[in-house]
């Protein structure tokens, strides 16, 4: 097995791909005029955005693969794994890459959120499809980062390319949402297949192997990842994927509490519950009264 390649510096990056580096903490870089990625599987160290304007390649995600089309925008965060697939016939890459150290964002505004921006962790098959017009939008924020890395460092510089990054990945939220928008066909079928996993779930004996259906595993077993899953099950719903999760536990205990032959630690530890205290307390919490006060007014 070929050794994992470690990124850790833009430098380091920067010699590979054959350009200069103008800052030690961050590099845009227009694709065209740089050599293409070797294949090979990375390990990053940095913060990495690419806008692929054509179909240029197969890259590798985890245990996923990603094929490239017109206008994408894929987002890499440090800790993350990447592999460039060999491909059968030659092609030309075109497109831009912006790529930061986490030490850039040392003491700045956009460094105390940076996590917020949750596309980080999507999988790479969960990627932004632009448009024509939201390529521009993106391609000038790049643009703009790039002017700021050809002046000579100065006290502002950090300061300014910080924001226009931040500009960059605010655009982003507002392109996301409009995907998942106009992916609503989509999005109904992820819910119906989020519902009737859950119905599964509990018509099995998984919650007394497994315990409480996590947001990780629900969104494994629809082949998400659990940031984007959480995602689109916020915007669908107004609801996060774990409150959704509860609100399916607490209507069937609501159920279950009325079967007089248990106790409710018998329904606790058959819902999945641990310890059946913070199976009372979330009841009391979505209800407003205990699971032994609801059997009694019920």
């Amino acid at each position: 097995m070929a050794a994992v390649v470690k990124i850790d510096t833009v430098t380091k990056y920067n010699e590979m791909r054959g350009v200069p580096t103008l800052h030690p903490l961050v590099s845009v870089i227009d694709l065209s005029a740089a050599k293409p990625m070797p294949v090979a599987t990375f390990n990053f160290g940095v913060y990495a955005v690419y806008l692929k304007e054509f179909k240029c390649g197969l890259l590798r995600y985890g245990r996923g693969h990603y094929d490239y089309q017109q206008g994408t925008l894929v987002f890499v965060a440090p800790g993350q794994i990447l592999g460039v697939e060999p491909k059968a016939t030659p092609y030309e890459t075109k497109g831009w890459a912006l790529i930061f150290h986490p030490d850039l964002l040392v003491n700045t505004p956009l460094g105390k959120h940076i996590h917020a921006y949750s596309f980080f962790s999507y999988h790479v098959n969960e990627a932004l499809h632009l448009s024509d017009k939201e390529a521009v939008i993106i391609v000038d924020c790049l643009k703009k980062i790039a002017y700021e890395l050809e002046q000579a460092i100065d006290k502002h510089s950090r300061a300014l390319i910080t924001a226009n990054i931040e500009l960059l990945l605010q655009y982003c939220v507002r392109f996301y949402d409009r995907q998942f928008i106009t992916r609503d066909n989509v999005n109904k079928g992820v819910l119906e297949s989020f519902e009737q996993l859950l119905r599964d779930y509990y018509a099995s004996n998984k919650p007394q192997q497994l315990g409480l259906p996590s947001v990780a595993y629900c969104a494994g077993e629809l082949h998400l990842s659990p940031n984007y899953f959480g995602d689109l099950v916020k915007k669908e719903t107004g609801k996060t994927a774990q409150e959704y999760i509860q609100h399916t536990i607490i209507d069937l205990a609501k159920e279950r509490v009325f079967d007089a032959g248990k106790s409710v630690s018998q329904v606790a530890y058959e819902l999945g519950f641990k310890y059946p205290q913070h199976f009372t307390r979330l009841f009391r919490q979505k209800v407003g009264v205990t699971p032994n006060e609801y059997r009694n007014m019920n």
